[in-house]
């Protein structure tokens, strides 16, 4: 027995796509789905006919391009079955000649015989759900543009009243005027490809008309790969708030969290800026830490580091990571910035933060994510989003922000410090032969902090904040003079335990 939702929607068998489409499609209604080849068109149709019969409808595939057997290996490369669907092709005589079935060879009729055919078919099945793939080929068959739109008005004039949600397969090949079906649908969604100078191809799609029905606009980007057709909705932080205790979150240094006011503030954002090697991510490590010790997990999203370096560094540093994440207080998401889009990685954020009650995130660092898409202001965009839904949240977060050169006057790729809440700057400075690396606090929104400048080191027994450094000047700018009494800076660091 089939099921029907009390709004008259039918889902796609997608839960994402669902979320765009506000609950899914409307039910006995006829939907466009065009993309250039291989943009998972015939994926996404096969997971619609097999949600239906996973729900007792009865399900119509009609092909055109490709044989039953090539659909039944595509849906096996997926680890799919196609059990209960009924697959109906009309594909060339030569390709048939060991079949026993009614077969058709496009070249040699006319438009209005093939959908003759399509039609009897539908009517035998009297289906539930009916995908025809792909009007390219009937495209082929009609000898001008108004005879092949003349078809399909009498296609869904044949479909109305039938109780059938259709969805039609178009490649946009042989197609001089691309919104020519677009007034005859009652939906459009579209998918497309984009291909990167280096990298994975990135998909998007987007739903350009639904009639009668609301809908989440603008591109969303999607994963085809085994098994799989991901979608990852395009983030809306307004519908995201809960809400949360505004408290302090300390980094278990006196020091530190005196430099910062008494703490980070939860649900703010926080940028971790300065040169390579400064001692950013070690910094965000103890937070990390902190959390993981107070029972609240925490999730590293690295898009520069392999775990077994970032592990190793930390045992170097006094802290054994491994322990916090087999507890799962401590996660550790690999990110390819070559692979993945921005999309996919904001829903493996939101995800974490919500399946898995993260309530501080790291993203170490920004510089790597800005190559996982090349309009910028997009890449702004995405990023303002994601920061505002955490800040919805309540969640904490740590950005880190690579400044290019080591010493003197110091640049950072983009300037994403309008997106910050907290700014703390990292340095390098030269002191008595040695060079050293100072910490401060440069901003921070949502209450007072130091305004003093503190020496900053890395020991084998972790990150160490120590006093001010009341007796220079220039620090910031790599070249320091000293203005004290008593001669230059001597000794090291005092440990500030």
């Amino acid at each position: 027995m089939s099921e029907h939702s009390a709004d008259g929607r039918l889902s796609t068998g997608n839960r994402q796509l669902d979320s765009i489409l506000k609950g899914g499609l409307v039910r006995d209604r006829l939907y466009l789905v065009q993309g250039t080849p291989g943009t998972g068109k015939t994926t996404l149709a096969l997971e619609v006919v097999r949600e239906g019969a996973r729900r007792g409808e009865k399900s119509l595939y009609i092909t055109l391009g490709e044989t039953a057997e090539e659909l039944h290996a595509t849906a096996t490369s997926h680890g799919w079955s196609l059990d209960g669907i009924d697959i109906y092709e009309l594909v060339p005589l030569e390709a048939q000649l060991d079949r026993q079935q009614t077969v058709l060879q496009p070249s040699e009729v006319e438009l209005g015989e093939t959908m003759n055919l399509v039609c009897e078919r539908i009517s035998e099945v009297n289906p539930d759900r009916l995908v025809i793939d792909s009007l390219s080929e009937l495209r082929l068959l009609a000898r001008d543009p108004l005879r092949f739109r003349r078809q399909i008005l009498a296609l869904k004039s044949f479909l109305t009243g039938r109780r059938c949600t259709t969805l039609l397969l178009d490649d946009l090949t042989n197609m001089p005027n691309g919104l020519q079906f677009h007034s005859i649908v009652h939906g459009v969604i579209t998918l497309e490809m984009r291909h990167r100078e280096y990298g994975a191809v990135r998909r998007r799609l987007r739903v350009t008309k639904m009639r009668g029905s609301d809908f989440q606009s603008g591109h969303h980007d999607y994963l085809l790969t085994t098994g799989r057709f991901d979608v990852y909705p395009t983030l809306i932080a307004e519908d995201n708030k809960v809400p949360f205790k505004l408290e302090t979150v300390s980094s278990e240094l006196p020091e530190l969290d005196a430099l910062l006011g008494g703490g980070l503030t939860r649900g703010t954002v926080t940028m971790l800026l300065g040169p390579s090697g400064a001692g950013k991510s070690s910094l965000a490590l103890q937070y990390a830490m902190a959390s993981a010790r107070r029972d609240e997990t925490a999730a590293i999203f690295a898009f520069d580091e392999t775990f077994e370096t970032f592990a190793e560094r930390a045992v170097g540093l006094g802290s054994d990571i491994r322990p916090a994440i087999e507890r799962g207080l401590l996660i550790w998401q690999d990110m390819k910035p070559t692979r993945i889009s921005p999309g996919e990685f904001t829903w493996s954020v939101r995800r974490h933060v919500e399946d898995k009650n993260v309530r501080l995130v790291i993203i170490d660092s920004l510089n790597s994510y800005l190559a996982t898409m090349p309009e910028e202001q997009a890449l702004i965009l995405h990023m303002h989003e994601l920061l505002t839904y955490l800040d919805y949240r309540g969640v904490t977060t740590i950005v880190v922000l690579s400044q290019h050169g080591l010493l003197g006057d110091l640049q950072a790729p983009i300037d994403f410090s309008f997106l910050s809440d907290t700014i703390i700057l990292l340095r390098y400075f030269e002191a008595a032969g040695e060079v050293r690396k100072a910490i401060s606090v440069v901003k921070k929104r949502n209450g007072l902090h130091e305004l003093s400048i503190r020496e900053y080191r890395l020991t084998s027994e972790g990150v160490r904040v120590g006093p001010m450094l009341l007796e220079f000047q220039g620090i910031l700018a790599g070249t320091p003079t000293y203005t004290g009494m008593n001669g230059p800076l001597s000794g090291r660091l005092v440990d500030a335990r």
